[in-house]
């Protein structure tokens, strides 16, 4: 469990620079999004997106064997929580079969939960465009499928699922600059 965490930890940290300089590189002087700047931030969210299920899939994979380990589940919602409070956008990972495993991984607002009913309705994403602290953001959701027999370990309902079905989303807002 230790050497997992670390390996997340260092995760962050590398994700963690690499946002910070394409965020760099890509500052405008107008706060005004245009299209090319909503384009990149949707880039990067699907870049990240990527990135995030690779590693909950890899640590599963690797050291998720039996009910007692740590949940990659548990190691996201960590991950998530650092590299949310490092600034560079936030992310979240949330429920949507109405069985959390945490009660604090369900939809917090009208967009979230907007966006697991369009998940859940078969898409793969859904975006708005939105002013936050007076800055434009791009708030997004993606859909989290079961893609291994191992995540029924510790969520027995997900035996349920029907190929490609969301049973969660992680929820982002990236700067879009």
């Amino acid at each position: 469990m230790k050497n997992m965490f670390a390996f997340a930890l260092c995760l962050a940290g590398a994700v963690t620079i690499g946002i910070v300089a394409f965020g760099n590189a890509a500052q405008g002087a107008d706060d005004a999004p245009d299209k090319a700047a909503v384009a990149r931030a949707r880039k990067q969210a699907l870049m990240l997106d990527n990135i995030y299920k690779q590693t909950i899939v890899l640590i599963t994979d690797k050291y998720v064997h039996g009910a007692d380990d740590y949940p990659a589940g548990s190691a996201a919602v960590k991950l998530f929580d650092i590299i949310s409070k490092g600034g560079s956008h936030n992310v979240r990972l949330i429920d949507a079969t109405g069985e959390p495993y945490e009660l604090d991984n369900v939809a917090k607002d009208d967009f979230e939960r907007e966006g697991i009913k369009r998940l859940k309705a078969g898409d793969a994403t859904y975006e708005q465009v939105v002013q936050l602290d007076g800055k434009p953001q791009l708030r997004i959701v993606t859909a989290v499928p079961v893609v291994m027999k191992k995540c029924t370990m510790c969520h027995a309902h997900y035996a349920d699922a029907k190929p490609g079905e969301a049973i969660g989303a992680i929820s982002y807002i990236i700067p879009i600059e």
